[in-house]
């Protein structure tokens, strides 16, 4: 019977895939992150693929999907929940969502130097924004993720009995250590790496029954064109 699980991460400039035991010692079976900044959707299929074929296993032997969801780039997101969501149609095996901001926090917390801290995962979004979440020591969310400004960090993160040690993770972390300097901090990690051992992990215990969609904290950051549109207008209409 199919029991293995297959995570998938394009949200940020890599393009992961990771095959996972949870039944042979949890273990990878393989990985690969390649660092492609672009083109998830040229990329991902063949990933995948090389990580089935250093395995030496098949699409069926899949039992379930894990997608980053985001926050992260618009478009990486959307490639990855679809073709999650293609396969697991394909496959008749559910596939499962999981934030970029949770997997990061439980990516420091798994191989940071103080697994007992606190982690406020935190990703530049531009625009004078990031996107953080805070966590416990165990994980249980203390703050949900949001959208906000540098500045609006100390009053996301209130109670500072919860921060002793704080721990930051993310490509926003060291903009997060500014704008808090009189909380206690310290920098896991300025890189937006999701381990996919956790990654894969957080797959495996997540609800079965609601697929994944993508996670949007704010608008894309395109625009639409203002420039006068060459097309002609219609004046006719031909049935």
């Amino acid at each position: 019977m199919p029991s293995l699980i297959l995570a998938i991460d394009t949200a940020f400039e890599r393009c992961t895939a990771a095959l996972y035991d949870p039944e042979g010692a949890g273990r990878l079976l393989a990985a690969t992150e390649p660092d492609i900044g672009k083109g998830h959707a040229e990329r991902l299929m063949g990933v995948v693929d090389e990580v089935l074929s250093e395995a030496g296993k098949f699409y069926g032997d899949l039992a379930r999907i894990g997608v980053t969801v985001g926050p992260g780039s618009f478009t990486g997101v959307r490639v990855g929940v679809a073709a999650a969501r293609g396969l697991a149609l394909a496959l008749d095996i559910p596939a499962v969502g999981i934030g970029t901001l949770p997997a990061l926090a439980a990516s420091a917390q798994a191989t940071g130097p103080d697994r007992r801290s606190p982690v406020l995962a935190v990703i530049d979004a531009r625009r004078g924004e990031v996107y953080a979440a805070h966590y416990s020591p165990t994980g249980a969310v203390l703050r949900e993720p949001a959208a906000l400004a540098p500045e609006a960090l100390p009053e996301f993160l209130g109670n500072r009995a919860a921060c002793s040690g704080l721990g930051l993770i993310g490509s926003g972390a060291k903009l997060a250590a500014e704008a808090i300097p009189d909380v206690a901090t310290k920098i896991v990690s300025e890189a937006n790496r999701i381990d996919p051992l956790v990654l894969a992990r957080l797959a495996g215990s997540a609800d079965p029954d609601t697929p994944p969609k993508p996670l949007y904290l704010r608008g894309a950051d395109a625009k639409p064109s203002t420039a006068k549109s060459l097309r002609a207008p219609v004046t006719e209409i031909i049935p």
